[in-house]
């Protein structure tokens, strides 16, 4: 009967061990573009635009298990033929004392609420960051830029979301009705 449920769910489910996929189901499979078989064995790094995110959401994911064994988030991801897409990360480690070793993650496609936009990797981290409700200045600090830079890419972000206002802009980014 587990089975059934976890294969059948209505979220992508996936077991990583190591961020590494051992298993993963049929709602998984359709939304990264293909079969559950395709998905054995495959890094979880083939699923982010660029080397760089999975590092640093990574390292972030991390951190947040070693406290409290659970990490979720909302970020970009790539299916398998290279289309991006906004996905909402959930994911809870089975061995608290090494929280990537196995670990059972739930992803779910966005892409009906939230269109895709053409951004920039940093872009892409001081759009998220926006939506955590981190100050310019916050997100300078975070990302080691002046916030007059983050300004600037604030300002880029509003013009591609045809936002005028920051509100309206984490409106549009988050997927909420305007």
């Amino acid at each position: 009967m587990s089975d059934l449920a976890f294969d059948h769910a209505p979220v992508g489910l996936a077991v990583l061990e190591r961020r590494i996929i051992r298993h993963c189901n049929r709602q998984f499979a359709e939304i990264f573009g293909g079969t559950v078989a395709d998905f054995a064995r495959v890094p979880l790094a083939h699923f982010y635009p660029s080397i760089e995110d999975y590092r640093r959401i990574g390292e972030r994911g991390l951190s947040a298990m070693q406290k409290t064994g659970r990490y979720s988030d909302e970020r970009v991801m790539k299916r398998s033929d290279g289309a991006l897409f906004w996905c909402r990360v959930r994911g809870q480690s089975v061995t608290p004392d090494d929280p990537f070793h196995c670990g059972v993650w739930s992803f779910a496609d966005l892409s009906d609420d939230r269109p895709m936009v053409s951004l920039t990797q940093r872009e892409r981290e001081v759009a998220i960051l926006t939506c955590r409700g981190m100050t310019s200045k916050e997100i300078g600090l975070e990302l080691d830029l002046s916030y007059r830079t983050i300004e600037v890419y604030r300002a880029r972000l509003l013009e591609k979301f045809q936002a005028r206002k920051l509100a309206e802009l984490v409106a549009k980014l988050s997927g909420m009705p305007l």
